[in-house]
């Protein structure tokens, strides 16, 4: 009986290969199965918009270091670079629901144009994907209609992800040098659901065999 309880159990419970030493003590192989690599990607669609606030008694967007002066710099502010901690909304207005943070830095990396490198973690704080990141890192110049850049990578819900991100600037003010810009995220990616249960599944097998083997019948 113990041995059929057993079997049943084995029957339905998937289990997964462990990884397997190689020859180094720091890395080693591992079966794509624990992060659930053998799934198909998935391709997610994120629309949101990003509220650059420089200006106020509370910005999210700091100049830690300021532009040489010259006359170029007075156009392209070169050299230039900000760490920003912005709101990312669902709407366009400042009111509508947050649902992340755009974390980063983006530097002015032109003599003769207005353009910045981007380098931002978009922190998904609402909804499923609550905890996850996307990295995004790329060339933005600023005063085209559409931009693109390269998401590089993610955390949580989009581990291994990749992709683009479409930007169009909705609001920008002179005056303020407060933006607006909407992004369009496309992003291939595995969800790590099915790894974690997956791994949880394993734990159960292991505390449970015992037990069954020990079984009073």
């Amino acid at each position: 009986m113990k041995l059929l309880i057993l079997f049943l159990f084995l029957l339905s419970t998937p289990l997964i290969l462990v990884t397997t030493q190689d020859t180094d003590d720091f890395a080693n192989q591992s079966d794509p199965n624990l992060l659930g690599l053998r799934k198909e990607e998935k391709l997610s669609h994120l629309k949101l918009y990003w509220h650059d606030i420089v200006s106020g008694k509370n910005p999210t967007s700091i100049v830690v270091v300021p532009p040489p002066p010259s006359n170029m710099n007075l156009t392209t502010a070169f050299g230039m670079v900000d760490i920003i901690d912005n709101p990312l909304t669902l709407g366009p207005e400042l009111s509508s629901k947050l649902v992340g943070r755009a974390q980063g830095l983006y530097a002015s990396t032109s003599q003769s144009e207005v353009n910045l490198l981007m380098a931002m973690n978009f922190v998904i704080t609402d909804g499923k994907y609550s905890g996850s990141s996307i990295t995004i890192l790329g060339r933005n110049p600023t005063f085209n209609k559409v931009r693109e850049m390269s998401v590089i990578g993610g955390s949580g819900y989009f581990r291994f992800a990749r992709g683009y991100a479409e930007l169009r600037t909705h609001y920008f003010s002179p005056k303020t040098m407060n933006a607006i810009v909407e992004y369009n995220i496309y992003v291939l990616h595995y969800s790590c659901s099915d790894a974690l249960h997956k791994k949880l599944l394993n734990l159960i097998l292991i505390t449970l065999v015992p037990y069954i083997l020990f079984l009073p019948f």
